[in-house]
């Protein structure tokens, strides 16, 4: 009888960090994968607790910086336009590493939420946060491509899943802080100084996050290929990853496009005001929000790793599909049903949206190849952030009075639909090698 193999069966137990109701670690998946999951994990959750802190504290934001509802929608569409000075730095992770890229996007988005901190009024606010998009937009991408390059086919969906799911507890940890704003010294300041944390842990980082092996072999071809090569400038050296990108995968480029944008477009609206209705109509008290929020987007951020699990298993396309052709319903509910199913509903809600978001985030890694894959998931990352100002801008053209928000928003989600058909017409990149892709 074969001996068991103690590397698989190490990996095959969850680490602390990796919470019992996320499920088990799946065989194939070693120490290395996990140390560097764990790593960049713990980087994107004080990125995501910048985010959750924009939504859950936005009352008490506006309030102090005396921004009034019906000028909300357009100055959270332009801090979403933030995303967009993150294509000068994305291309680089495809020249200069992904390691190098992720670093520098994880010290520039730390520096600019702690700034966020000292705003003075609603412009020095929106430009603070503006930063922070952007080097959140290529952290991001970057991360995810980190997992799918160095994860085996087999198990990408899940190294995805759960670290998106990992990442969504820095809302956990934000709705913590969060309950306490009324006795927190500078109120939601503070939490803002909070988000210092990932600089000052980034030598642990450094340590703990290696270089893409499938980035350095096709650093290494080009090296052999260098002096037969054209000499090209730096600027378009650059650019080369996102031209290769348009010309090489035009359709699958432009598909992707689609379903980002709907995905942006419809969601954040609807995420953005989930703080600010149940506290500002429905008289939520903040630790009242928090429980709600932390309670059920325990279960919502289950959408992430079931959406990956069941991809690997069943496909992408469908998973995906289904999450996002549901997910308006559950938009609806909470904002135009009853006040006591807002709580109930809120878990379908963050499931249906995660799990959907999530399967975009693969398709956007797994459908090129690794001279252009950052470029590739940092471009839906801006675009979905262009498409997040845009359904921002609408809704707050529209919005004229107290009230509106709530009856929109369930509209604007049905922009979703567009993108679940889109998806349908994708390859199925399930348990494939990505160089087969």
């Amino acid at each position: 009888m074969k001996a068991p193999d103690p590397t698989r069966a190490a990996a095959a137990r969850n680490p602390w960090w990796i919470p019992p109701f996320l499920g088990r670690v799946p065989a194939g998946i070693e120490p290395t994968h996990l140390a560097l999951l764990g790593a960049v994990a713990f980087a994107l959750l004080f990125e995501e607790y910048d985010l959750a802190m924009l939504t859950q504290a936005l009352k008490h934001i506006a309030e102090d910086l005396g921004m009034a509802e019906q000028n909300l929608g357009f100055y959270l569409g332009i801090v979403r336009i933030g995303g967009i000075p993150a294509v000068f730095l994305i291309p680089l992770a495809d020249r200069l590493g992904r390691r190098r890229m992720f670093l520098i996007s994880l010290s520039g988005s730390a520096l600019a939420t702690f700034a966020t901190g000292f705003s003075w009024n609603a412009a020095s606010f929106v430009a603070f946060q503006m930063l922070v998009r952007t080097f959140f937009v290529a952290g991001s991408a970057i991360a995810y491509v980190l997992v799918t390059e160095e994860f085996p086919a087999m198990r990408r969906g899940w190294g995805m899943g759960v670290l998106a799911a990992l990442s969504a507890f820095g809302y956990g940890l934000a709705a913590g802080m969060f309950a306490g704003i009324e006795g927190l010294p500078f109120g939601w300041r503070f939490l803002y100084w909070i988000g210092i944390t990932p600089l000052l842990c980034l030598p642990f980082l450094r340590h703990r996050i290696p270089e893409s092996a499938r980035f350095e072999k096709h650093r290494a071809s080009l090296a052999l290929l260098a002096p037969a090569a054209p000499r090209i400038g730096r600027m378009r050296a650059t650019f080369e990853p996102f031209w290769q990108l348009l010309a090489g995968s035009t359709w699958r480029f432009l598909g992707i496009t689609l379903c980002v944008a709907a995905q942006g477009f419809a969601g954040v609206a609807a995420f953005q005001f989930t703080g600010y209705y149940t506290q500002k109509v429905l008289g939520y008290a903040p630790w009242q929000f928090s429980l709600m929020f932390v309670g059920g987007g325990l279960f919502g951020i289950l959408g992430n790793v079931v959406a990956g699990h069941q991809g690997d298993r069943f496909g992408r396309r469908a998973v995906g599909a289904v999450c996002m052709l549901a997910y308006p319903v559950f938009v609806a509910l909470f904002y135009r049903g009853p006040s006591w199913v807002v709580p109930l509903a809120w878990v379908p809600f963050v499931f249906t949206s995660t799990g959907g978001r999530m399967i975009i985030r693969a398709f956007s890694t797994e459908l090129f190849g690794t001279d252009r894959r950052a470029t590739a998931t940092g471009w839906t990352l801006l675009v979905e952030s262009v498409a997040a100002a845009g359904g921002l801008f609408a809704l707050g053209h529209l919005t004229m009075g107290e009230g509106d928000v709530a009856r929109i928003t369930p509209w604007l989600a049905l922009v979703t639909w567009i993108g679940a058909f889109v998806l349908l017409l994708f390859p199925e990149t399930r348990s494939r090698e990505l160089e087969e892709i």
